[in-house]
């Protein structure tokens, strides 16, 4: 159960009770000073959230008066990359996946500008969320064990599930949001043919930064 930001439980025997902070440290990422934002059926404004503009930055739609989910066809592809991401990764669910929720267009905003947010805090408010949900699973599974390994609940004879096909990026995926591989390694851009994909609005700030400027964006291996 969740309670005040704290979870505890009993599993196979072994309590487990943490809160973010502890959290942070089991998975070894950083939380404090970060920004912590869920939303869920009220998308206010706030100093980085500007729903009528993220609205329009992600339904690629500069006519639009109304903030308001956005679907995926109406995303160019490494939009609905950075998606993907955010729904797997970040604040996980089953379900809907061609349309966003406010709370997906939130982090998608947030990793487009390059923000940091404080992953850990998400987590327990989204897994106190699902669990009030009622017959729901508990994301984020592989971080979990992950966590009930730091407190010694035995996990050893626990077969782990198969991925399933929609956890995977496939290549056809991977092409279409212009993405490359060589050697086993998929890229955007290439020397000094390195861009800013269009795709995803880099603010100018970020722009001036001195690191990697001529070289290709390492995006991940497969």
């Amino acid at each position: 159960m969740t309670k005040k930001d704290v979870v505890k439980s009993k599993v196979r025997g072994v309590e487990v009770e943490f809160d973010h902070e502890k959290l942070a440290t089991i998975l070894g990422i950083p939380g404090n000073n970060r920004i912590c934002e869920y939303v869920k059926d009220v998308w206010g404004e706030s100093k980085y959230i500007k729903p009528l503009e993220i609205t329009r930055r992600f339904a690629n739609n500069e006519t639009l008066t109304a903030a308001r989910r956005v679907q995926s066809t109406e995303m160019k592809p490494l939009q609905r990359f950075v998606h993907f991401i955010v729904m797997k990764n970040i604040v996980p669910r089953f379900g809907k996946r061609d349309t966003t929720s406010f709370m997906d267009l939130t982090y998608m905003d947030h990793l487009v500008n390059r923000r940091r947010i404080n992953l850990p805090r998400v987590m327990m408010r989204h897994m106190a969320y699902v669990i009030s949900l009622k017959d729901h699973e508990l994301p984020y599974g592989d971080w979990m064990t992950t966590v009930f390994e730091a407190f010694g609940v035995p996990l050893v004879n626990k077969k782990g599930e198969e991925p399933k096909r929609y956890d995977y990026f496939e290549e056809t995926f991977l092409t279409m949001c212009k993405l490359r591989r060589e050697d086993g390694v998929w890229w955007i851009g290439s020397g000094e043919n390195r861009r800013r994909d269009d795709d995803i609005d880099v603010p100018a700030e970020e722009e001036a930064e001195k690191e990697e400027e001529n070289r290709s964006v390492l995006i991940g291996k497969q």
